[in-house]
């Protein structure tokens, strides 16, 4: 069973990021990543790997209300598979539908949701995939 879990709210200009683990099943939001065209600050991203030293990667996957993949499911994979590549750890997907929304409710007027809705898709995952590795 993996210990740490870094969690991913992949967006174009912004990445969410969080961190839980298996034994509380919960997550905490760490930051945002800034990102160019879906293309990470991958110095700002080997920072948070270096220090919260993940066993495994979830990655949120927006997909379309009805279940199907959209554009922004494909971006979302091809980020999955650059963590893989780059850190050699695997990596999950997560489905992340209306999470941006519930993570609104927990955020303070105006304030950046992409770390929150990182903890929320980590900690569904946790829920419904407790034994993954």
């Amino acid at each position: 069973m993996p210990g740490i879990i870094m969690g991913f709210d992949f967006g174009t200009s912004k990445i969410g990021v969080a961190v839980g683990q298996h034994v509380t099943g919960t997550a905490t939001a760490v930051g945002i990543v800034r990102s160019r065209d879906g293309i990470p600050d991958w110095s700002q991203l080997d920072k948070l790997v270096s220090e919260w030293e993940p066993d495994i990667f979830v990655v949120g996957l927006p997909l379309n209300m009805d279940g199907s993949e959209s554009e922004m499911s494909a971006r979302a994979l091809k980020f999955a598979r650059r963590l893989e590549g780059r850190y050699h750890k695997p990596a999950k997907t997560m489905d992340e539908r209306l999470t941006t929304r519930e993570a609104s409710a927990y955020a303070e007027d105006g304030e950046p949701v992409d770390d929150i809705a990182a903890r929320l898709i980590l900690e569904s995952w946790l829920r419904e995939s407790p034994r993954q590795t």
